[in-house]
């Protein structure tokens, strides 16, 4: 089943994400490897593709994984947590109708 997790920043986390983003984006690439990403990105602080300094609120990852608990399991090991990029990160469960 696919997981949406909503990981939150803590305010002013922008150095704290860059510096563990190598880590993180390697965790996504392995999901993605395994065929298992539907989408990652990041929520720009503001409204531009690239924020700059303005840094970013969270993320949003939707992935499959074979239970709610693997996801959540998942999601509590990301390095942004580990960093204190992410305040929390929310999973929940989520059901793809479009693009079908």
């Amino acid at each position: 089943m696919l997981y949406a997790i909503f990981g939150n920043d803590v305010p002013d986390s922008l150095q704290k994400r860059i510096a563990a983003r190598p880590a993180h984006l390697e965790r996504l690439q392995a999901l993605q490897n395994e065929g298992r990403l539907l989408l990652a990105g990041p929520f720009p602080a503001v409204d531009a593709l690239d924020p700059g300094m303005a840094g970013f609120t969270g993320s949003l990852i939707v992935a499959e994984f074979p239970s709610l608990e693997a996801a959540q399991t998942w999601a509590a090991a990301d390095p942004y947590i580990a960093a204190g990029v992410y305040a929390q990160a929310a999973v929940r469960p989520f059901k793809k109708v479009f693009p079908g």
